[in-house]
């Protein structure tokens, strides 16, 4: 049989799937945790259209992502394949008015 895609490969596509795409722990409205509500509710305050993937489901993902991204926790956000930060790096943008700007919209 073939190989299963590299996790790189794999991830790169992931990243990509949306313009802006977030990592969390479950999905939007049944949110497993309390950073990933709020990112969620974040989003959807500033009218950021987003796909999501559930990290919980995939535990090579969620291991994979730490270091394709170099950042040890969750929730990511990504825009056009990059990373943005986390919860308090998008909070941040928010204060400073960049966070739109940060995801190139």
């Amino acid at each position: 049989g073939l190989a299963a895609e590299p996790l790189n490969a794999r991830l790169a596509k992931l990243v990509s799937r949306s313009p802006v795409m977030v990592f969390m722990k479950g999905s939007p409205g049944a949110e497993r945790c309390g950073f990933s509500r709020q990112i969620v509710a974040i989003l959807q305050q500033q009218g950021v259209a987003f796909d999501s993937f559930d990290i919980l489901e995939d535990e090579e993902v969620r291991q994979g992502l730490k270091t394709y991204s170099n950042w040890p926790t969750y929730p990511q956000v990504y825009s056009k394949g990059k990373l943005v930060g986390g919860l308090d790096v998008i909070r941040e943008l928010i204060e400073a008015d960049e966070f739109k700007e940060a995801l190139g919209l």
